[in-house]
């Protein structure tokens, strides 16, 4: 798998664990982590990309649409005034830092380029937008393509745990997923995206039950085994709430198991919410599973 470069930045895969730091610019979001809730939404993000960036993030994912099951969609225009500050922001104080817009709007990721962000990450991999793929291959940029089976029909609600799918039905999860994902990765190649420019997302607490996210992260070599880095994105997620009777703002432990796991399962980068317990999380376990110290 050849190492990825973007920037002034360098990404050997399989040498080591890199850890992603999540921004949600949201009112909303599930983890009870949402920026705008926080007051200024600029110099709070600005307070916690320094945060993030020091304690030892590779890369900043700024989103400004909650993802969590149930959630309602956002419209461009405020989309658009949520995350272009902050992008444009942390660019102006700290240009070297390497952002990635989480969205699957081909308008908003085209101006967070533009604005500075450097990666694209679709949790719709390519078929929420058909023009998302052109902006991919147009920019260059490396896209993560996550996979997707939401459906708001089979969300449940339970008080403090949040949302979580539960009518999510796989002939054959792993297989099923596979061949999604790889659905998505024929759409970019079609596009003119190239294979060191894609990433994939097994899309963790995403039109799964509870043991779906189970199994795929027990099993994520298999995801691996497609030839493409993988991200990992467990944090805080409600399958760890179900699993352990607790809220969020519980979940850390939970969170690092998966995280552990994931890492030994293959998993070349974890998006993180708690990021300076879980880069400390990656390094022991690469140490342990990459011999690395």
């Amino acid at each position: 798998m050849s190492p990825l470069k973007v920037g002034n930045h360098s990404f050997d895969w399989g040498s080591r664990t890199y850890v992603m730091g999540i921004l949600n610019v949201t009112p909303d979001s599930f983890s009870g982590d949402g920026i705008i809730a926080k007051g200024d939404s600029v110099e709070v993000s600005l307070e916690q990309a320094k945060r993030f960036v020091s304690a030892g993030a590779a890369i900043l994912d700024i989103g400004g649409e909650s993802t969590r099951p149930g959630s309602q969609p956002v419209d461009v225009e405020e989309e658009r005034r949520r995350v272009i500050p902050v992008i444009k922001a942390i660019v102006k104080e700290s240009p070297d830092t390497l952002i990635s817009i989480d969205t699957c709007k081909a308008l908003i990721a085209e101006e967070a380029l533009n604005a500075g962000a450097q990666i694209i990450n679709d949790v719709w991999a390519l078929r929420a937008d058909p023009e998302l793929k052109h902006v991919v291959a147009k920019s260059k940029c490396p896209v993560i393509l996550m996979h997707n089976r939401s459906n708001p029909a089979s969300v449940e609600v339970r008080a403090q745990l949040g949302n979580a799918y539960i009518g999510a039905e796989y002939e054959n999860l792993i297989e099923d997923v596979k061949r999604e994902l790889m659905d998505s990765v024929t759409m970019a190649r079609e596009a003119g995206v190239s294979d060191e420019r894609i990433i994939l997302d097994p899309g963790i607490g995403f039109g799964k039950k509870v043991e779906h996210n189970l199994e795929l992260i027990n099993r994520l070599d298999e995801i691996r085994a497609l030839g493409f880095p993988v991200l990992l994105g467990p944090s805080r997620k409600s399958f760890i709430g179900y699993t352990l009777d607790l809220p969020p703002g519980q979940r850390l432990e939970g969170t690092a198991a998966a995280i552990a796991i994931g890492i030994a399962r293959g998993a070349d980068i974890v998006r993180v919410h708690d990021v300076e317990y879980m880069v400390r999380i990656a390094k022991m376990t690469d140490a342990m599973v990459r011999n690395k110290k």
